[in-house]
């Protein structure tokens, strides 16, 4: 399915293809929850490193977005072969501490919505685990992507 043709949540999502595998089931034959998790955390980090926020620019800067809280809906299972497209978007960043994404799984063959879900990061300092300021270069890359800013801000 062409990704215009999907109706997502939020404009410009970031997405990533996703196809059910043996390994993703449960004992029910579907995906597992935790598979989900797994999921937004890929789709995830490939939009922070689309944004130029990789591991190594993490570890230079010392500095890291971890997860405080997560919030998924469970709205219908998953089988085995179906294509996935899972979309994240950074939703909220208050410039200072965290940022909040969201997430929307849908089903390619009928564009129908399995999941949604949501992710609130702190910025922590790698070197201690203690809370930090998000760096300049956070607030711009993360900034550019986030719905909630002014342009002229990101």
């Amino acid at each position: 399915m062409h990704k215009s043709a999907l109706n997502w949540d939020y404009p410009n999502p970031h997405t990533i293809d996703i196809v059910v595998n043996k390994d993703d089931l449960d004992e029910f034959e579907h995906v597992n929850n935790t598979r989900y998790v797994q999921w937004c955390e890929q789709c995830a980090w490939s939009h922070s490193n689309s944004l130029g926020l990789n591991l190594s620019t993490y570890q230079l800067l010392n500095r890291a977005m971890v997860v405080k809280t997560t919030h998924i809906d469970y709205i219908a299972p998953a089988t085995l072969g179906q294509q996935l497209r899972l979309a994240t978007w950074i939703t909220h960043s208050d410039q200072k501490l965290s940022l909040e994404r969201a997430y929307q799984l849908i089903r390619a063959e009928d564009g129908f919505t399995l999941l949604r879900g949501r992710t609130r990061f702190v910025c922590v300092e790698l070197s201690s685990g203690r809370p930090k300021r998000l760096p300049k270069e956070f607030i711009r890359g993360y900034g550019k992507a986030c719905l909630n800013l002014p342009a002229q801000l990101a």
